[in-house]
């Protein structure tokens, strides 16, 4: 041997480096004679097949789609080919298709104990899409799966450190730090984030009902400052009212005609007229 390893040696890139998948060129000499045994064979195989053998040569993608291919085990130069029609070879090449159109999935609803120790269940939507086959198909086993996973786990990671009004008063905040978190940790898999939403918060039946107390325990409190308020200035009105009139004795004769007027034009069957207690004395027998 001269050092060289005969299987399929695939470079990857190291972080920074665009996560491209690189493809290695070398190859042994027994890989060498084995691959062209296998190209012949196939060949002839295709031509005595022939017409029928392009139903298994010729493949089609469809525009959204793109295919990578795996000559002997080996990325394809070239990298995914796509869209369109694209020739293989039947036991030398293997293709993998990937869905490049954008992918929304719900993240299951998750029991967070929040920073102020409270219990919720949060879940929420998800929308990503493939920005590179290669990344997608040689780099991770299953991206979408991943992708879910990672997801469930960062919505409870980023809930974690955020208290109860947080969560409910900052959602488009915690949805910006979930999709920065996840579109970071996902770029080495050619997947890009797109949008992250945070659909619902749901509160214990406990917790609820403590939360309606209190905010109708507020309610019935501002009405009772604002009574009183109102009551005040009543007075204060009332006050100057009677400082008024008391300084004119006619003033007060006009004000009980005023509301005798008031009174009869509402067609009342009973009027009660208040009189003067000083008339009142004058009328009686002097004893």
């Amino acid at each position: 041997m001269s050092g060289k390893n005969d299987e399929e040696r695939i470079v990857l890139s190291e972080s920074g480096q665009n996560g491209q998948v690189g493809h290695d060129d070398d190859d042994g000499g027994c890989g060498s004679c084995i691959g062209g045994l296998i190209w012949v064979f196939s060949m002839i195989l295709i031509f005595c097949t022939f017409p029928f053998s392009l139903f298994v040569t010729v493949k089609q993608v469809q525009e959204y789609q793109r295919a990578v291919i795996f000559h002997l085990g080996r990325v394809k130069r070239g990298g995914a080919v796509g869209p369109g029609l694209f020739f293989i070879i039947p036991c030398m090449d293997t293709i993998q298709v990937v869905d490049l159109r954008t992918v929304s999935f719900d993240v299951p609803p998750q029991e967070i104990l929040t920073k102020d120790s409270v219990t919720v269940s949060v879940d929420a939507v998800v929308y990503y899409k493939i920005n590179n086959p290669l990344s997608a198909i040689c780099n991770v086993t299953n991206a979408a799966q991943a992708t879910r996973l990672l997801a469930a786990t960062s919505l409870r990671n980023t809930l974690g450190t955020k208290t109860l009004q947080d969560i409910l008063a900052d959602r488009e905040d915690i949805a910006k730090n979930i999709l920065g978190t996840l579109d970071a940790a996902t770029d080495p898999w050619g997947i890009r984030v797109e949008r992250v939403e945070v659909k619902d918060v749901r509160l214990p039946q406990q917790l609820q009902r403590a939360m309606a107390a209190e905010a109708e325990a507020t309610r019935q409190a501002r009405a009772k400052v604002i009574e009183a308020e109102g009551e005040q200035k009543a007075s204060r009105a009332l006050k100057e009212a009677s400082d008024i009139i008391s300084s004119s004795p006619a003033a007060l004769q006009l004000r009980y005609l005023q509301t005798l007027s008031s009174i009869a034009a509402e067609r009342n069957s009973t009027i009660v007229f208040p009189l003067p207690i000083e008339l009142l004395g004058n009328l009686m027998p002097k004893q």
